[in-house]
């Protein structure tokens, strides 16, 4: 495959459709009144990884449960169970679909003999070697999936593909593309200025998704068998709240650079590391966030179909929770993305990109007041005094949004409304973990998991 074969034309050039270069400027224009009545609206869908394991904290070795599952598949190991929820409309929604898959497989595994319980932290329990961590097997015309695993192994070891996390799928409401895209870039095909505005988002996603990691970090304690062999039952604190989004965790080994001014670009950015050999797939570019296609999420795809919908894949497995995520989270992420897609294009060239990976790893650091994080306008600032300054700047922007008139539910009460005290609830909510560290998920687990990490847990699961 080479950059003709991407976007599909022996000159180099794009289809014509999408042939509007350099135009990653696109964004949400909310003083428009309809745009800003429609702002809320839009689809959100979890994608949540699990390990299944023994009731005595070990992997499970047992072949996959739920194939008869549609909406619950299998990640790198046999044993690591997915749930993709459908794209919802609501939180509600989405936090239903998310509650159902996760019953039926507490219910299977409860049921299955013997019992074996879902492991409800990002980082792994007792992990005997690598032979331990049973690779998802696959076989006939699907074989291929268990063949790019076995590489996976050998690339980067299986240890770190045991760390399990969620990922969050937004794609604005159609309506509200449609009115933002006739009001404000006519000029443009729909289609062109669909994949120009996710260009800006994503864009803008990498710049600020340390704010994701600092809020949702959950993973502090690590079993010692993940870092010494045969050596089980003591608790690794490494100083960092996300283990799997810190250095030590789910990353390439080269920092990517991506092309955000237009969607062919972007597409041959993610070629070139697979024609020099640096991964094999764009499925394999471990990167806080992904611009995904209608169907197979490759380059070419990319440019034939244009973009789907963002996805943010920084989120930590919360144990704190029954499903492993808050919805008060679920929502404000969703507030998130809204705020982003407002906000003027940022440039991301090489330079700003890498520090954006930094930032990434600074935020999954334990304690926030021990790092820096570099903002756009080139302003370093503690890592609390930048969330703080981030999360205010959203609240100002809900509050002129007057969101007494949007339509589409955010974080909808029982009754169904939308009410605006309830999205400065939600930031409120985040605000407090920057202004009491002790509220963080990771000062939490680790107060209540410390000093037994593994055994803690196994406990917390036989009185569920």
């Amino acid at each position: 495959m080479n950059k003709n074969d991407i976007v599909g034309r022996t000159d180099g050039s794009c289809p014509p459709d999408r042939d509007f270069r350099n135009n990653a400027g696109c964004f949400l224009h909310v003083e428009d009144p309809l745009v800003r009545r429609l702002s809320l609206q839009g689809k959100i869908g979890l994608e949540r990884e699990s390990l299944r394991i023994t009731t005595d904290g070990h992997m499970a070795h047992t072949p996959d449960y739920f194939s008869s599952e549609k909406n619950i598949v299998r990640d790198f190991c046999e044993n690591q169970t997915e749930i993709n929820t459908p794209p919802c409309d609501s939180v509600n929604d989405v936090m239903e679909s998310l509650a159902a898959s996760h019953e039926i497989i507490v219910r299977t595994l409860k049921e299955a003999d013997p019992e074996e319980y879902l492991w409800p932290h990002s980082n792994p329990p007792y992990i005997v070697n690598e032979d331990d961590i049973p690779i998802a097997q696959y076989t006939d015309t699907e074989v291929h999936k268990q063949r790019y695993r076995e590489y996976l192994s050998e690339r980067y070891g299986r240890y770190k593909m045991t760390f399990s996390g969620i990922h969050f799928n937004y794609s604005p409401g159609e309506a509200l593309l449609q009115a933002n895209h006739e009001a404000f870039y006519p000029n443009m095909t729909f289609s062109a200025y669909r994949d120009a505005f996710y260009m800006s988002l994503g864009a803008k996603s990498q710049a600020y998704n340390w704010l994701i990691v600092a809020l949702t970090a959950a993973s502090p304690l690590l079993d010692s068998s993940y870092v010494e062999k045969g050596v089980y039952g003591r608790d690794v604190f490494n100083g960092m709240g996300s283990t799997r989004c810190s250095e030590l965790g789910y990353w390439n080994y080269f920092t990517p650079i991506l092309d955000y001014s237009h969607i062919s670009n972007y597409a041959e950015s993610i070629l070139s590391y697979i024609e020099r050999g640096l991964i094999r797939s764009a499925a394999e570019l471990y990167f806080p966030v992904r611009i995904k296609s209608f169907h197979e999420y490759s380059p070419c795809s990319l440019c034939e179909e244009g973009v789907s919908h963002i996805e943010l894949r920084m989120i930590d497995l919360n144990p704190l929770t029954p499903y492993g995520i808050d919805e008060r989270d679920v929502a404000f992420i969703k507030l998130y993305l809204i705020w982003l897609s407002s906000l003027p294009s940022v440039k991301m060239e090489a330079g700003e990109q890498v520090i954006a990976i930094q930032n990434t790893k600074n935020a999954a650091r334990y304690d926030l007041k021990t790092v820096n994080i570099l903002m756009p306008d080139g302003r370093s600032l503690k890592a609390t005094a930048a969330a703080e300054e981030v999360l205010g700047e959203m609240k100002k922007f809900f509050e002129n949004l007057n969101a007494d008139e949007t339509s589409g539910p955010v974080f909808p009460d029982e009754g169904g409304s939308d009410e605006p005290s309830m999205i400065s609830e939600i930031l409120d909510y985040q605000i407090k973990k920057i202004e009491v560290p002790e509220t963080r998920y990771a000062w939490r687990i680790r107060e209540e998991y410390g000093d037994g990490f593994v055994e803690k847990t196994l406990e917390k699961l036989k009185k569920t």
